[in-house]
């Protein structure tokens, strides 16, 4: 045995960092998991939905009437959801993939769930669900776009008085969705 084959017997042994990365973004990832499954949801399809918020959020709570909206007006938006959510949440557990990484690999293997990252961070952050003609905006001062800093700032209005009042409320028989 020489010495060359001495080193790398005692280099297998050592943990790599890819592997010291798995294992914090695996606990990471684990870590949003069980807190967004505490929140109620209405059946399982809607708990998985919470789940992958949780994640792409990377916040441990959510605002579970929002929640609620934000998904009933996805699944208006397109009926495969549900089954899109379910499908990535079991190839973010499977794979352990990092939060950070997800939209990316899903891009670069041309994956068809690429879309649900997507619509989910939008309707997150931005309070928005749809494009176009048929956009919807469900949160304004509620999204998370505007919750990261609220502490500092406060989304512009256009409504006379203080931040998030109106001059009169609007309709209530208007539809979220």
């Amino acid at each position: 045995m020489n010495n060359l084959n001495t080193i790398k017997s005692s280099n297998a042994m050592k943990p790599t960092r890819r592997t010291l990365l798995k294992s914090l973004v695996t606990a990471y990832t684990a870590s949003l998991i069980p807190w967004a499954l505490a929140e109620p949801v209405d059946s399982a399809d809607q708990g998985a939905f919470v789940a992958m918020s949780a994640i792409i959020a990377g916040r441990q709570t959510l605002d579970s009437e929002l929640a609620k909206n934000l998904y009933r007006a996805l699944l208006a938006d397109d009926p495969n959801f549900a089954s899109g959510v379910k499908d990535l949440l079991a190839l973010v557990n499977e794979r352990k993939i990092d939060p950070l990484q997800l939209q990316k690999i899903l891009d670069d293997e041309k994956s068809p769930l690429a879309v649900v990252p997507r619509k989910i961070a939008t309707a997150w952050f931005m309070g928005v669900v749809g494009s176009g003609e048929h956009a919807r905006c469900l949160a304004y001062e509620n999204a998370l776009n505007a919750v990261i800093v609220a502490d500092v700032l406060k989304p512009p209005t256009y409504a006379y008085g203080p931040y998030g009042s109106w001059a009169k409320k609007p309709n209530e028989e208007v539809p979220n969705v």
